[in-house]
């Protein structure tokens, strides 16, 4: 079992053996959240939904929150937590130690008994297990109240750990930490006492004094009261000159360190910042030396492409580690994508660092060369942290890196700055767009949850628009915000047109103008990667493979794997999977308006997925007359390969077939629907299959092919019929027929007589069933195909089932599982077999339906046939009803009702809900 650790102080975290895990959606964190804070004990349905939800609980609710618990225990499945249920409610079942929150509080509690040596060091471990404030990002109303909680039990212990760090004499490695305390606690006594111990200690007793006369007038101004005796005390000891306790001199600034400035360099933190847990994780990881002590400089190369959210990043995890780096912060902008500034010079930014450290500036050498010796060795040993932001590249930087192992370099860049990783130990992040629950939280932050909520469709619409992109997001609710009274559908109506989109999405700076900002990144790729990023543009899928890139492309195989390794490297294009990339949306119109109107490497794409779905539809049913295939088609080796092809372009197909609509090029309409037929059928996607042969009926009636009219009528017929409209399914069904009949095909006739037969069956008239069967073996026989007559046989032998004809009917599909097998062709014979397991139920013997029933599902789950493993399941079910077993019918009736909603199969779906409800069918 798996190591389960979760973190609620920061951003909430879960690790399983080290590694973060994704919890989910926004609302996904809430409920475990709700679970964390009682963790051990059983919380309450209506508990759980009024943390979750508030007052605005949906309407239904508990459907709602069980769909979330059931997400959450798969996402804990195979490590030791778990989710359980009882009367009183559900559970979060995990020891407390696994949960950063609760050990915090057992190391202050156990501090307060030991020894100062050991409670100093338990205080530390407390305060180090604090990531940023406690629920980041969670805007739940019952959390304030917990998180103001915390926030005083976190002070507490600081306060503790600087008492007892005071009384350790550690009073110069505490200063800057007491500073920065009372600092933010500007009236906390305690605070200001610890923190006038501390200058005093550290002899700087004019400090410490001023210090006192500040708070003190404070106090008077703010509350009307004096100081209170703690605090009294100590300024009492700096006026008397007293020594530390334990009569101890005042520790001397520690050997060989001067006086030397404390640079405090970083911009403001970013507000709001929301998500990015995991990446908050990988960058403690990353950027926390083994043992405390680094061997090596750290790096850190946050690689995304523009807007989405680098720099916001790299500040928010800098300022919520300051104390980490008690000897400053270094910052600087490269512009090495700025639109207008050239890039800055690394000679130019290691003048400003050495300013920063107190050189005089006529005492920076002018050589570059020297000025990084100068500054390695100002920085050696010192606890410093190194911000690069938006670099260009691996040369920009080098200079810039310290020599020494005490100091953090963070660097952010477009590029993934292969240099810095491969020859100076960077460990890389790369960064992705929010999700959609940190999208709108990001919304919420700056628009209020009750204005979204108020606008809840038109709020859904611009998150689709932003597509995530933390830029597009921040510039859309400024303008939002910029006039409150203006409806959100508004905005939205700007950002409908995809043309006009980038226009809309202009902040109205430079900083804040998408198609300057991913101008900038173009301009900085070569020729070839430009056109490319051009014309990946133009690609109507959601992503594409690396071989139909290079149909795209019109390039070799070598030459579009180089032009997409630079797009990469230039976080233009994302590979995920490798050998699949995709765009960002935003990214993907900028794309668009740069290649213009072309159309010919579209054609290219679209021949290829049509031929190349021609081929895996042929490895998928052989037995299917064959439409050759064109000269595009990728290679495919055999029925896995094409089952695989197709899983993964599917999305695709189906962009491509509609691009060949909008283009008008009929031929390629038609056959992409001939191609993904028997992927459509085997898969269940029977809405697919309809949409795609409505279109190529279309397309058939526009090139007058009546051929091709006939096979569009006979699939959309098949199909009306599988999906459960048989009326729909006759209609289309007859005029095939009557187009076969002119054409005097028989092989065509045959075809539509067998399907004529199931639609009939299903329309509840046996009698027209069995004789177009019937009539379809008669074709089939004369044809001389084996398999085609196996198909004829086993659904003759069904119709002689439903008239009660048993012997018979188990004839003709003994008959079927026969011929089909000797043709090879497997879905023949578990059709087959199904048909038998039904007829073997009518005769009673229900143990050799089973048998029937389950070598079906075999052949069926072997071949990827969910549609029919569907079909079978159901069967499977009765039988074992039939037998008396009501656990294992309900098992396949779930399995089965979880694949016809995949499917859409309404009809089937509510049958088998029926026989679920059944007070017999009950476990």
């Amino acid at each position: 079992m798996g190591e389960a650790r979760f973190g609620v102080l920061g951003e909430v975290l879960l690790e399983i053996d080290g590694q973060p895990v994704d919890v989910g959606h926004v609302r996904q964190r809430h409920v475990l959240v709700a679970l964390l804070v009682d963790a051990g004990q059983a919380v309450p349905v209506e508990r759980l939904a009024e943390r979750v939800w508030g007052d605005r609980p949906p309407s239904d609710v508990r459907n709602a929150l069980y769909g979330y618990l059931y997400r959450l225990r798969r996402v804990l499945a195979g490590s030791d937590a778990g989710i359980t249920r009882s009367p009183a409610g559900y559970a979060l079942r995990v020891d407390g130690a696994a949960v950063d929150l609760f050990r915090f509080r057992e190391l202050v509690r156990r501090s307060r008994t030991e020894a100062d040596e050991d409670a100093l060091a338990s205080l530390e471990q407390a305060l180090g297990l604090w990531r940023g404030e406690a629920f980041a990002g969670l805007g739940l109303p019952w959390l304030d109240e917990l998180r103001r909680t915390l926030e005083h039990e976190r002070l507490g212990a600081e306060l503790d750990r600087n008492d007892v760090g005071l009384r350790l004499g550690r009073h110069h490695a505490l200063l800057p930490g007491i500073s920065a305390l009372a600092a933010r606690h500007e009236l906390d006594e305690r605070a200001a006492g610890q923190l006038v111990l501390a200058l005093h200690r550290c002899g700087r007793q004019a400090e410490a004094l001023e210090h006192y006369r500040r708070v003190r007038a404070r106090l008077v101004e703010e509350l009307g009261a004096e100081p209170g005796p703690a605090l009294r005390e100590a300024h009492r000891r700096v006026l008397a000159g007293d020594p530390p306790t334990g009569g101890e001199e005042p520790d001397p600034e520690p050997p060989g360190r001067d006086r030397a400035p404390v640079p405090r360099q970083l911009p403001a933190p970013p507000t709001p910042f929301v998500g990015r847990a995991a990446q908050l994780a990988l960058l403690d990881k990353a950027l926390t030396p083994p043992g405390g002590t680094g061997g090596t400089v750290l790096i850190s190369a946050i690689g995304g492409a523009g807007g989405v959210g680098k720099t916001w990043l790299a500040l928010h995890w800098a300022h919520r580690n300051l104390d980490r780096f008690p000897d400053g912060q270094l910052h600087v902008d490269l512009r090495g994508f700025d639109p207008v500034e050239e890039p800055v010079p690394p000679a130019v930014a290691l003048r400003a660092f050495l300013e920063a450290l107190g050189v005089a500036p006529g005492a920076v050498p002018p050589d570059p060369a020297a000025r990084t010796g100068l500054y390695r060795s100002l920085v050696a040993d010192r606890r410093l942290l190194v911000v690069l932001d938006n670099a260009r590249d691996t040369a920009q930087v080098l200079p810039l890196l310290p020599g020494s192992a005490s100091c953090t370099v963070l660097v952010t860049s477009r590029h993934q700055l292969t240099g810095l990783i491969t020859g100076h130990g960077a460990r890389s992040l790369r960064l992705d767009v929010l999700d959609r629950g940190d999208a709108r939280e990001l919304l919420a932050h700056r628009l209020g949850h009750d204005r979204l909520a108020a606008e809840a469709a038109a709020t859904d619409e611009l998150l689709d628009h932003c597509a995530g992109l933390p830029l597009a997001l921040t510039v859309a609710t400024v303008q939002a915000s910029a006039d409150p009274d203006h409806p959100l559908s508004a905005l939205v109506e700007e950002f409908r047109d995809a043309a006009l989109r980038l226009d809309a999405l202009d902040g109205g700076e430079l900083s804040t103008n998408l198609r300057g900002v991913f101008a900038a990144s173009e301009r900085a790729l070569p020729p070839a990667a430009a056109e490319a990023f051009a014309l990946l543009g133009l690609a109507p899928g959601p992503d594409i493979a690396r071989p139909a890139a290079a149909h795209l492309l019109d390039l070799s195989p070598a030459a579009t794997r180089a032009v997409l390794r630079e797009l990469r490297r230039a976080h233009l294009v994302q590979e995920d999977p490798p050998g699949r990339y995709r765009m960002h949306d935003l990214v993907r119109l900028f794309a668009v308006e740069r290649a213009g109107d072309r159309v010919a490497p579209v054609r290219r794409l679209v021949e290829c997925c049509a031929d190349t779905a021609l081929v895996a539809d042929a490895l998928l049913n052989p037995h299917r007359p064959v439409v050759p295939p064109g000269g595009a088609a990728l290679p495919l080796a055999d029925r896995e390969e094409a089952l695989a092809w197709f899983d993964a372009e599917h999305a695709n197909l189906v962009a491509a077939r509609r691009a060949a609509v909008r283009h008008g090029w009929d031929e390629l309409v038609w056959r992409l629907a001939w191609g993904t037929t028997s992927y459509h059928a085997t898969r269940g996607r029977l809405r697919d299959l309809i949409t795609a042969w409505e279109e190529g009926l279309a397309a058939a009636e526009r090139l007058g092919d009546e051929p091709g009219r006939a096979a569009a009528h006979r699939m959309l017929g098949d199909a009306c019929a599988r999906i459960g409209d048989p009326v729909g399914g006759v209609a289309h069904l007859e005029e095939a027929l009557v187009l076969a009949e002119r054409s005097g095909s028989e092989t065509d006739q045959a075809h539509v007589h067998r399907t004529l037969g199931i639609a009939w069956e299903q329309r509840g008239d046996v009698r027209r069933a069995l004789e177009h069967a019937t009539r379809s073996l008669e074709l089939y026989r004369r044809l001389g195909n084996p398999v085609w007559t196996a198909t004829a046989l086993n659904s003759v032998g069904w119709c002689h089932g439903l008239t009660g004809d048993y012997d018979r009917g188990r004839a003709h599909c003994e008959q079927a599982v026969e011929l089909a097998g000797r043709g090879g062709y497997r879905d023949g014979v578990a059709d087959a077999l199904d048909s038998l397991g039904y007829l073997a139920v009518k005769a009673g013997r229900h143990g050799e339906a089973i048998d029937h029933y389950t070598r079906a599902l075999e052949l069926f789950r072997a071949s990827g046939n969910h549609f029919q493993v569907a079909n079978t399941l159901v069967n499977l079910g009765d039988a074992h009803a039939a037998r008396g077993v009501p656990a294992e019918a309900r098992a396949a009736w779930q399995e089965a009702l979880r694949l016809y909603r995949e499917h859409h199969r309404v009809q089937a779906a509510q049958a088998v809900q029926e026989r679920l409800a059944r007070p017999e069918n009950m476990p």
